[in-house]
């Protein structure tokens, strides 16, 4: 929303603390902006720090997620829960390279845990949860696209663990060559430059969903 030219004036035009009051009032409601100013204005962690924080808290998350296995959909659940953390961590932060690597951790850390338990079940339960998989792994390679390319190098060997864990598990093997992922994108370690539009493509034929 793009704020009117004569509500950025009245705003401006207000008195010091009729600002506050409505700054405070604001923050309230917006847990993610006081989040983001805390960390800008107060904090005196670096978002390396912040990072660092975020993947050891998905370790510890994977092992108790990994003593309450119940089906692929909670799995999927379990995923979501962590990407969220991860979403917030880059909203405070801004963090992009961030976005990247943790997802990317996370979605290694998780497979680690529960690839055999995934291809123990039916390939119908599991489904939803593998394509789930493939468009979480389509965004990490986007992500990582985004980047400067002196960045590349540092993703290259989780990338290629990420593929081997795919092309170890014939359900996500099966889910990746329908929906249009290249498994060798990512044990070659080598991202089409159109990725974004191969990944758009392929979301217009109402795959990854």
């Amino acid at each position: 929303m793009q704020l009117p030219k004569e509500l950025k004036n009245a705003i401006s035009a207000l008195p010091a603390t009729e600002k506050d009051k409505l700054i405070f009032r604001l923050l309230k409601k917006d847990p993610t902006l006081a989040n983001r100013l805390l960390f800008e204005l107060v904090s005196n962690h670096t978002v390396e720090e912040e990072r660092e924080k975020i993947k050891d808290n998905i370790k510890k998350k994977v092992a108790v997620f990994n003593e309450y296995w119940y089906s692929p959909g909670t799995f999927m659940m379990d995923i979501r829960y962590l990407t969220g953390e991860i979403n917030e961590h880059v909203a405070v932060t801004k963090d992009k390279y961030g976005e990247a690597w943790l997802n990317l951790f996370m979605l290694n850390q998780m497979l680690a845990m529960h690839n055999e338990r995934i291809i123990s079940t039916d390939y119908d339960r599991a489904e939803k949860l593998c394509i789930y998989i493939i468009a979480k792994t389509f965004k990490v390679l986007i992500a990582i696209h985004k980047l400067h390319e002196d960045y590349f190098i540092d993703f290259s060997d989780r990338l290629k663990l990420l593929g081997n864990q795919i092309n170890s598990n014939t359900y996500l093997t099966k889910t990746a060559l329908k929906h249009g992922l290249d498994i060798k994108w990512l044990t070659d370690g080598q991202i089409p430059h159109d990725i974004e539009q191969i990944h758009k493509d392929i979301r217009a034929k109402r795959l990854l969903k």
